[in-house]
C-alpha cells in the first residue's frame, strides 16, 4: 500500500564517512514502506545520483534527485569566513523537478567545486538565482542561514533571507521543518512557522536520515569518529545530537508534526512536482573534426588507405571505393566500416585513434590491444591495436555487431610515463571544460572497517590485526565469521569484539573517500 509521507532529507554513504546507507538499502527501506518517491540529497555532491535514479526506477520508486548544497553568506568567491568558521557555509537544499532542474543541479555541484570550495565546496545566493529553473528549494536543518538567524535571536535577519529565497525560487520555496528531539529545533519550529504565517511560504517535514534503523545509531556515531579521526571515548568528539536521524516509518513522522498536518502533506506536494526522466540509453559521442572540412567518413577512408598499405603492403596502393570487394581485406574492411557508420561511431574511431596516434608519436609506450577489440580490422589498419585479426581468424562481431545495443569498449593500455601527456592532449584539443579524469571511491573492504572501527573503539591495534588477517576482501565479513572458528570464537566470548564485528558489519560496503581515477578519462 501506498503511504502519503516521503523522506525528502535523505543522505546515502556519498555524504563521505557521514551517511551510512548504502543506495541499495535506502530503496529497499522506501519500498518495504511502501513510500511512492524518495529524494537523495547527499552533502556538497551528486556523486550517487545515476545510481540512485537507476537503482529507484528499477524498484518502482519516483527518484527526486538533489542534493545538500552548501551556500557561502556572502560571495563563493569569498575564502574568508565571517567571525564565525562554521557559518562560512549554510546548509540548503535543492531538488530536481525535471530534467532542466538536473542540469542545474549538475551546475551548480560542479561550480561549488571549481569556484566556491572553501572547507565545503560552496555556491551563492548569486549563482543560484541563475540556475533556479526546474529546481525547488527547502530551507534546510539547523545549519541552514534561516535557522541560524532564529537560533541567533534575528527574527528579522531570517524574515529577510527567507523572503530572498521565496523571491528566486517562488512557489517551489518551503521551510523545512525538522524535529530529532533537540531543543534547539522547537525553537526553529516556531521561528519557521512564524516567517510562514507573515510570508506565506509553506512548510514541510523531513527527517535528515543519516542512517537507516534506529539500532544503527552507535556505528553511525563511529563513523563519524573515523571521519574525525578520534577515538569513541573522547567526550568532546563530533556527533550527532539524538538517535532520531534515522529512515522513519510515515506514522513516526505523522506522530511528530500532528498539530502540522500540512508538513506531511507538502511532501506528497513536492514529491509530485518532481518526474525527472534521464536518458541513460541514447549515445553522446563527441565529434571529431577532420582536416580541410573533410567528413568524418572521408577522412576514416583515407586513414584506411593509408593504414593498408602500412599493414599489408603485397596489396599495394587501393582505393577502399574501387579496390576489389572479393579481397579478403577490403571485404572485412568495408563491412565493419559498414556497421560503424550504421551504429554512428566513426568519430569514435577518429578520436582513438588521434590520441594513440599522439602518443606513439611522442614515444608514449601503448599496449598491442586486448579484449574484443582486437577483432577489429578497422582498429588493426588504424594503428589503434597491433594484432591482426584476419591472421589469428579473431571475430569482429565479439566487439561489435548490429544486433549488439551497447556502446563498443577499446582498451588502451598507457605507459604511466607519459600518460598525463596523452591526458593534456585531449583537453587541449577538446576544450578543458570538455574533459575530465573520473572520479573513484574507496570503500570500507573487510579488513579495513575492522581496522577502521577497532582504532576507534580502542581496541589494541595488534588485536585487531590479528583478527583483520584473517579476513579476506573477497567476502563478507559476516561469512568469514561464520567459516573461521577462531573468529565465531572470539565473537562469543569477548563482548568488545563481538560489538567489533557487529559495527563493523554495518559499515562494511560504505565509500570512505574519493580521488582521481589514474587513467580513466571522460571526453564530452
Amino acid at each position: 500500500m501506498k503511504n502519503d509521507f516521503v523522506h525528502l532529507h535523505t543522505h546515502s554513504h556519498y555524504s563521505l564517512l557521514d551517511g551510512a546507507c548504502t543506495i541499495d538499502k535506502l530503496i529497499d527501506e522506501a519500498k518495504r514502506q511502501g513510500m511512492p518517491s524518495l529524494a537523495l540529497t547527499d552533502h556538497g555532491n551528486m556523486f550517487g545520483a545515476i545510481e540512485f535514479y537507476q537503482t529507484a526506477t528499477k524498484n518502482g520508486i519516483n527518484p527526486i534527485v538533489g542534493y545538500e548544497a552548501y551556500v557561502a553568506p556572502n560571495s563563493r568567491k569569498d575564502k574568508k569566513a565571517p567571525g564565525n568558521a562554521k557559518k562560512s557555509a549554510y546548509h540548503l537544499i535543492l531538488l530536481a523537478k525535471n530534467d532542466v532542474g538536473y542540469h542545474n543541479l549538475i551546475k551548480l555541484a560542479s561550480t561549488a567545486y571549481l569556484e566556491g570550495f572553501y572547507h565545503k565546496p560552496r555556491i551563492d545566493k548569486e549563482i543560484l538565482a541563475q540556475h533556479k529553473d526546474g529546481l525547488i528549494a527547502l530551507s534546510g536543518c539547523l545549519q541552514s542561514e534561516i535557522n541560524q538567524m532564529i537560533l541567533d535571536d534575528k527574527p528579522d535577519a531570517a524574515l529577510a533571507i527567507a523572503i530572498q529565497y521565496k523571491d528566486i525560487f517562488g512557489d517551489d520555496f518551503y521551510l523545512e521543518l525538522q524535529q530529532h528531539r533537540i531543543a534547539e529545533q522547537l525553537k526553529a519550529i516556531n521561528g519557521l512557522l512564524e516567517i510562514s504565517r507573515q510570508t506565506g511560504i509553506p512548510v514541510v517535514a523531513t527527517n535528515d536520515i543519516h542512517y537507516l534503523k534506529k539500532d544503527d545509531r552507535s556505528a553511525h556515531d563511529i563513523l563519524m569518529c573515523i571521519s574525525t579521526n578520534k577515538k569513541i571515548t573522547d567526550p568532546n568528539r563530533m556527533r550527532l545530537s539524538s538517535d532520531e536521524f534515522y529512515f522513519k516509518t510515515a506514522e513516526e513522522m505523522k506522530a511528530l508534526f500532528s498539530e502540522i498536518p500540512q508538513a506531511i502533506n507538502n511532501t506528497m506536494t513536492i514529491a509530485a512536482k518532481c518526474n525527472l526522466y534521464l536518458n541513460l540509453k541514447d549515445m553522446h559521442m563527441p565529434q571529431f573534426k577532420s582536416p580541410d572540412n573533410k567528413t568524418s567518413v572521408d577522412f576514416i577512408k583515407e586513414l584506411c588507405t593509408q593504414g593498408i598499405q602500412q599493414r599489408y603492403p603485397d596489396l599495394g596502393a587501393v582505393n577502399l571505393d574501387t579496390a576489389d570487394a572479393k579481397i579478403p581485406v577490403i571485404h572485412r574492411l568495408k563491412d565493419e566500416l559498414n556497421i560503424i557508420e550504421k551504429k554512428g561511431l566513426i568519430d569514435y574511431f577518429l578520436v582513438v585513434w588521434d590520441f594513440v596516434r599522439f602518443a606513439k608519436e611522442h614515444n608514449v609506450s601503448v599496449g598491442p590491444g586486448r579484449g574484443s577489440a582486437a577483432g577489429s580490422l578497422l582498429a588493426y589498419v588504424l594503428g589503434i591495436t597491433d594484432i591482426d585479426p584476419l591472421k589469428y581468424d579473431l571475430l569482429f562481431e565479439r566487439f561489435l555487431n548490429p544486433g549488439r545495443y551497447d556502446p563498443p569498449d577499446i582498451d588502451i593500455d598507457f605507459s604511466q610515463a607519459g600518460r598525463d601527456s596523452v591526458i593534456n592532449y585531449v583537453k587541449d584539443k577538446y576544450g578543458r571544460e570538455n574533459v575530465s579524469q573520473i572520479i573513484t571511491f574507496g570503500t570500507m573492504k573487510a579488513r579495513a572497517a575492522l581496522r577502521d572501527v577497532g582504532r576507534v573503539m580502542d581496541i589494541p591495534l595488534s588485536e585487531v590485526d590479528r583478527l583483520a588477517k584473517k579476513l579476506s576482501n573477497l567476502t563478507s565479513l559476516r561469512e568469514s565469521i561464520k567459516s573461521d572458528p577462531e573468529l565465531k570464537e572470539a565473537a562469543e566470548k569477548q563482548k568488545r569484539i563481538r560489538d567489533l564485528f557487529d559495527i563493523s558489519m554495518r559499515l562494511e560496503g560504505l565509500s570512505r573517500h574519493a580521488s582521481t581515477h589514474a587513467a580513466g578519462v571522460v571526453i564530452s
